[in-house]
Parts: C-alpha cells; structure tokens; sequence
C-alpha cells in the first residue's frame, strides 16, 4: 500500500503510523509538505529513505506512485486537496474539520456528490470503545428513544489554542470547527438523527489582553508570575506554546454553547470551555430516554446507565487508551479495509460535511444572535 501525504504533521504521522502497524506492507510513498527539506533529513537520520518528494499536491497525484491519499495541511487547505484527491478517484483520509469557510463546504460537497473516492474522516471518537458501548446501550431501547442530549468538553490543555499557530483565528474559524466538530460527530452518530437547527454564543473573558501581539513567554516582564508562562519550562514546551496568552492577537473564543435541535424535536445542550484545568477536565455526555439515562466521560473511562423507574444502576469501566479509547485504531483499520478491499467508510465525507456544518452554524449564530437553518439550501452568508 503506497501512501501518499500532503502535509506530513504530527496527526497524519501518529495515523500512518497506525496504519503500519496494522499493514506492515503500508509505506509512505510520496510526500508534499512545504518542509520537505526538513522532513527528508529526518527520515533519512531514521533510516527512511524510499520516499518521493513533489513540489505540489498535483504532481503527486499524477505521478502514478501512490494507491491512497492522506491529509494532514492546515484546516484551511483540507477542502481544496480534498477536491483534488477526489477528482482522481484515490482512496482518501482526511484531518477535521473537512471544510472551514461556508464557500468551501458547499464546493466540498459538490465534489463529493461526483467521486467515485472513498473518504475516511479522522473522528476517532464515534469509533471509541467508549461511543460504541453507549450506542449499544442507545440502540437497545431500554433508555427509551432519547429525548435530550446534555455534552460537555472542557479541556484541560486549553492553552494549545492561544499560545501557537492555532491562535490565527483567521486559520481556525474559531473553536466550534476544533473541538466541537468531534463532539456533534459522536452525538450525532450515538442518536442517529439529523439535526435542523442550531443556535450558539461564545465568551473570551480569560485569553485576553493588551500585550503585543506577538509577544513570547520567554520576552515576557511578567513570565516569572504569569500562570501560563512556559518561559521555564522544557524546550519542547516552549517551542509547542512559545507566544502570551494575554496579547492582542490571541484570537479564539475561550467558551462557548450551543443548542442543537433534531428532526425528532429532541435537543442537545453542549457547552465547550478551554480555560479549566486539572481535575475539572470532563469530555462526555449524557443521553437521556423517558426510560432511563447513560453517562460517560472520555477522562474517567466510565460509562454509567441510571433506570429511571428502578433502583438499578449500571456501571461500565474501560481501560483508559492513548489512542482514543481504541478510536485511531479503528480508523486505521478501516482505512486499510477500503484501500485493500473496497469497504465501506466508518465515518464518511457525509458525516464531516454534517459536522462542519454545524459548527459553521454556530459560529455565524454566535456572530447574529440569530437560529440558523441546518438545511443545505442555507448558505450561511
């Protein structure tokens, strides 16, 4: 199986990675990345050296030396080398979020609609051991149908978002499309509903301030009192998260909410917040049926089912992974299944299209103060 990348980042590289290990006979053939001097060194130090390297995604996919395509730009490239991967019928995995402008996912879809390509999105989390339990327990009508969705995600890593390149609002279109696009893709996939409207509003109330934009830790007068200073710590540390979090370019909300509603009439609550820390880190939800209720939380790796008219509670604890509970291993796997086999996508171009959408939505409802349709015909303008 010979991969080819366009944009060889740390995500693809953990994904091809798993990939290898599940299909040894899987190499990286060919690689477009606008550091591929640098990558070529590193690869070479590592005894790596049956690799092609190319100038543009277009001269990869015409040289005839790759059977599939993995994507790992920048967000906002993922919908222009998607279009081009696809226009070429290749096998495709693709980073989140698939598109991060209106304009591009409309054109995504369009593509979409004529490819013979199938496409692979990275949401681990729908193919968690976790999100499968709850399904399981969803799907077996002993909750009732759910009526009411409740989802939380606070990050205890927040900073990521304000002390890196991921500070460029103007390259992440806010934290909807990062973070909340993994959430409404398991939430969607656990209810099997469409949603139709959505409504959202957001708050940066911490990661603000007037220092100069630019200004790094290590430059900072106060990085010996500041709370998120990386000034002192290891050098990947601060070459991860060098820039203050208190300047005037920190760009991103800091929290966020969002109400979501389902063809059925039921609703979702979700709310997002990157400035909790330690032991108020919490990613899961709760789906709740007239019959009873179940609970997870990707930290703890318990999923809990409360009987709402018994005094029954049960309670499921998996091992914790640092693969997504299981999730990038699944994704491999089914990766593999379609570039060897023709299997069918476990979280398909449709389901990102979906996500993308919402969070788009939310994001243009926070900025109007306005419900916006999820139906297609909305342009989002």
């Amino acid at each position: 199986m010979r991969l080819g990348v366009i944009g060889y980042g740390e995500r693809i590289r953990h994904m091809i990675g798993e990939i290898i290990k599940l299909h040894p006979a899987a190499h990286v053939a060919a690689i477009v990345d606008i550091r591929q001097d640098v990558i070529r060194e590193e690869r070479l130090r590592n005894g790596e050296d049956n690799v092609s390297y190319f100038a543009s995604a277009d001269e990869m996919l015409q040289s005839g030396k790759i059977d599939a395509v993995l994507i790992g730009t920048r967000c906002s490239l993922h919908t222009t080398m998607a279009l081009k991967v696809m226009k070429k019928g290749l096998p495709l995995f693709m980073e989140k979020p698939v598109a991060t402008t209106p304009e591009d996912l409309h054109l995504l879809k369009q593509g979409y609609e004529q490819t013979k390509s199938g496409v692979i999105v990275s949401f681990p989390l729908r193919l968690t051991s976790l999100v499968q339990l709850v399904k399981e327990i969803v799907d077996s009508g002993k909750l009732g149908t759910i009526e009411h969705v409740q989802a939380v995600n606070n990050v205890p890593y927040g900073n990521v978002y304000f002390q890196n390149w991921y500070r460029d609002e103007q390259e992440t279109q806010g934290l909807f499309l990062q973070k909340a696009t993994h959430d409404f893709d398991y939430i969607n996939a656990v209810v099997g509903l469409r949603p139709t409207v959505v409504s959202a509003m957001v708050s940066k109330q911490i990661f603000k301030g007037d220092k100069p934009a630019g200004l790094k830790c290590v430059d900072c007068e106060e990085n010996r009192t500041c709370l998120e200073s990386t000034a002192f710590s290891d050098e990947a540390t601060q070459k991860a998260w060098p820039y203050c979090c208190f300047a005037v370019d920190t760009g991103n909300e800091d929290s966020g909410s969002a109400l979501v509603r389902y063809e059925s009439g039921m609703h979702l609550s979700y709310s997002q917040n990157f400035f909790a820390r330690r032991g108020a880190a919490a990613r899961g939800a709760r789906f709740l049926g007239y019959k009873g209720t179940v609970e997870f939380d990707f930290y703890t790796g318990i999923v809990k089912v409360f009987m709402h008219h018994t005094d029954r509670i049960e309670t499921y604890e998996l091992s914790a992974s640092n693969d997504h509970f299981g999730g990038d291993k699944a994704l491999a796997q089914n990766f593999i299944d379609m570039v060897t086999g023709g299997a069918p996508s476990l979280s398909t171009l449709d389901d990102g299209l979906m996500s993308a959408f919402m969070c788009l939505a939310a994001k243009r409802s926070s900025e109007t103060g306005v419900f916006q349709s999820l139906d297609w015909s909305n342009k989002l303008v």
